[in-house]
């Protein structure tokens, strides 16, 4: 049986790959501290060792109430994304062989398709959110005997379907109700990536697999996800960088550990009595911030690369706000206005041809097959 790992504070002390060199790093910024060991210059280059990936997800909570979470998502290509509103009562298989999961939903949920093969983010009729992220040291571990296959095509959409917070969903999670299983994608790159679950409260959990184990960091302080390194070293880094002070200097490369730290201090900046159209235009002025420009690339690592569209989750309203990287206006669909009754069908806006809307979408839903997950025999 593999183990779990939870945790449900960020206050630790930090780790890295090398946590000694980390942690000597934060002390010799200290203030008042003896400045020795290793110097900054040659400590950097380590700190920036990890492998480079894509995609940045953040979190805000304001003081009207409001919760809002923005991601990007940044890719080699376009995946075809669409969004999708899948009615409460649906019966979902996990497309993992023999012994794949079954379940029917209990939430309807408005999603964003990748490839449409796998649900990588959206929200459930409850408020809950889900954002899948690319993670290279995804490690998912062997299937138990016994214990049912999921596909990770179905993971995310598996958690909107199912749990109403993220109380519930770790819950749920840590007894390891399912092992996933994933494949290659469409266009032959590794399907890895990890979890982040948010609620209409501001509560937050980061689900990851590493060497076969599953993490979970559940904290409402955990409001930043982007990739590598994983998780416990991406708070690492942080904690670094806050020592330095993001007014004095912040790094301004598309790398995983520079976003997070921009993203961290940028979204921890915005004035929290910002509310309504105001505060949206906030969180995307952050998550554009760490987005990656239309053209860039980088040889063999297909997953660093350019910024292909944007979303902002508003958790308390229950609306999801869409931002086409190659297209200048941004639409919207209030899940007040979509139809979650179990008689309800599959509907879904078109934008693999490259349509675009502007303002609330929701008149151009049309009714839709739902996407089948990622085929993923089971080991």
């Amino acid at each position: 049986m593999r183990s779990i790992i939870i945790e449900r504070s960020s206050r630790r002390n930090p780790v890295s790959t090398d946590g000694r060199i980390l942690e000597g790093i934060i002390a010799m910024h200290r203030p008042g501290s003896i400045r020795k060991a290793i110097p900054l210059g040659v400590a950097l280059v380590l700190l920036g060792a990890a492998p480079a990936s894509a995609c940045t997800r953040c979190l805000r909570v304001f003081a009207d109430g409001a919760v809002l979470v923005g991601r990007s998502m940044d890719w080699v290509e376009d995946p075809g994304s669409e969004i999708w509103v899948f009615p409460r009562g649906m019966r979902r298989h996990g497309h993992a062989g023999v012994s794949s999961l079954s379940w029917t939903s209990r939430h309807g949920s408005v999603g964003v398709s990748f490839y449409g093969v796998a649900t990588a983010c959206g929200i459930n009729e409850k408020g809950l959110v889900a954002n899948l992220l690319y993670l290279a040291e995804s490690d998912y571990g062997t299937p138990v005997p016994g214990r049912p296959t999921l596909s990770i095509g179905g993971w995310a959409q598996y958690v909107l379907d199912s749990h109403a917070t993220v109380a519930e969903a770790v819950m749920d999670l840590e007894r390891e109700p399912f092992t996933i299983v994933a494949p290659v994608l469409p266009n032959g790159d590794p399907a890895v990536g990890h979890l982040a679950i948010s609620d209409p409260t501001g509560d937050s959990a980061i689900l990851e697999y590493i060497d076969g184990r599953l993490r979970i960091h559940h904290s409402r302080d955990h409001r930043v996800m982007t990739n590598s390194p994983p998780f416990d070293q991406q708070l690492a880094l942080n904690a670094y960088w806050r020592g330095i002070g993001g007014d004095v200097m912040l790094p301004g490369t598309i790398r995983a550990s520079d976003r997070f730290v921009r993203a961290s201090f940028y979204v921890d900046a915005i004035p929290d009595t910002l509310s309504g159209t105001k505060a949206i235009a906030a969180i995307f002025s952050v998550i554009r911030n760490v987005s990656a420009p239309l053209g860039i690339s980088t040889p063999g690592e297909p997953n660093v690369a350019s910024t292909i569209w944007r979303t902002i989750y508003d958790q308390k309203e229950r609306v999801l706000y869409f931002d086409s990287a190659t297209s200048p206006t941004v639409f919207w669909i209030p899940l007040a206005r979509c139809e979650f009754t179990t008689d309800s069908a599959v509907t879904k806006l078109p934008l693999a041809a490259g349509q675009t809307y502007s303002g609330d979408a929701t008149a151009s839903l049309v009714p839709a097959e739902a996407f089948p997950f990622l085929e993923a025999p089971a080991r």
